[in-house]
């Protein structure tokens, strides 16, 4: 492992099928003026863009109407209505970035980190043989 990186275990999703159901979900801590919540975020490097959902956008103390920059999501999400907003992340001890995230008014998904731009801040390793992943700053 490198020094400068975290590892973390996937996460068992269902304990009736064990290792099939590991996903590789992490904490993250997100801010937002003045409130921070932390939440475990689901590392998917086929999602184009990381999605918010809406009640941890409410959690954050952001409000839907005042972010009013539209953008769509697709597959299972596109009948949603999605705005974007920005929040400071800290993931493990790494200083804590800027991330854009798709706030969706779905709380049928979970909060997924995404190319943009969870996976342009960070560099990721998946050890999916051993049910862990290593994360590091750019």
């Amino acid at each position: 492992m490198s020094p400068q990186a975290e590892r973390f275990p996937f996460v068992e999703m269902d304990p009736a099928v064990g290792a099939v159901s590991r996903l590789p979900y992490m904490p993250i801590t997100l801010a937002f003026q003045s409130q921070s919540v932390l939440l475990m975020g689901l590392l998917d490097t086929g999602a184009t863009i990381s999605v918010l959902p809406y009640d941890a956008g409410i959690q954050l103390g952001a409000v839907w109407e005042q972010q009013t920059t539209p953008v769509q999501l697709t597959g299972n999400l596109a009948q949603f209505e999605a705005r974007v907003i920005t929040v400071l992340a800290s993931v493990a001890k790494f200083p804590a970035v800027r991330l854009a995230f798709a706030w969706t008014q779905s709380n049928v998904v979970p909060v997924i980190l995404g190319q943009v731009n969870f996976f342009m801040e960070f560099e990721v390793c998946f050890f999916r043989a051993r049910s862990e992943f290593e994360v590091k700053p750019k």
